[in-house]
């Protein structure tokens, strides 16, 4: 009588494993679904953040060489208005440092100053209107070698010997020299004015010097 009711139960025990074992399996294949979903996240996670690191590099990378690029074209710009300026831009010294907080596109900003300077005159000649002190620079230079050349020969005079020799030819070479002397006072005036000193005033100048040479060297005999 026991029989029947024994193999019942057994074959309840059996279903009921079998549902466990299905629903252990099915909670396992969901468990490795999951783990390989997180896993491909995690995956495209970190290439993702790679990817990020390798665009910032580049970026880096881009904003040093453009850094590169604007700080030489800042050295060249400023050169350029230093040589308009003549002796005041000398005196500027090195370009201006970039201003805090800027936000503005440098390129843009350095394409403009080029077509500034681009439009700016450029600097000319001196004006006729300063011949007569070309010419007075010219006499001055020939005067002052003159008298160089004059306290050598006297030197030589004095001390004899060998400088007796030596001392006279180096007061024939810088009295000829006379002429070029005056173009460093002419070339001070140029800058002053913003002006380039053109064979013009080069002109003035030698000649000027040449003939006050020659005059006291006539002078001399």
């Amino acid at each position: 009588m026991n029989e029947p009711a024994t193999s019942e139960t057994y074959a309840a025990q059996l279903r009921r494993l079998a549902e466990l074992t299905a629903r252990v399996r099915d909670q396992r294949t969901e468990a490795h679904t999951w783990y390989a979903q997180q896993c491909a996240a995690a995956e495209r996670a970190v290439a993702e953040a790679e990817a990020e690191v390798a665009r910032a590099e580049r970026e880096l990378v881009a904003a040093r060489e453009l850094q590169e690029r604007v700080d030489a074209e800042v050295a060249h710009l400023w050169q350029q208005l230093r040589g308009r300026l003549g002796g005041g831009g000398r005196r500027a010294g090195g370009p201006p440092a970039p201003a805090p907080g800027a936000t503005a596109d440098p390129v843009t900003l350095l394409d403009g100053v080029r077509d500034l300077l681009n439009r700016t005159r450029q600097p000319g000649d001196l004006p006729g209107s300063v011949n007569p002190l070309l010419a007075l620079c010219g006499v001055a230079g020939a005067v002052v070698a003159y008298a160089l050349g004059g306290a050598a020969r006297a030197a030589g005079d004095r001390y004899g010997g060998e400088l007796a020799v030596g001392l006279p030819v180096l007061a024939l070479v810088v009295t000829l020299l006379g002429p070029l002397v005056g173009l460093v006072p002419a070339k001070v005036l140029a800058d002053r004015r913003h002006a380039v000193l053109g064979p013009r005033p080069v002109a003035v100048v030698l000649g000027a010097g040449l003939l006050t040479t020659v005059l006291l060297l006539t002078l001399a005999r």
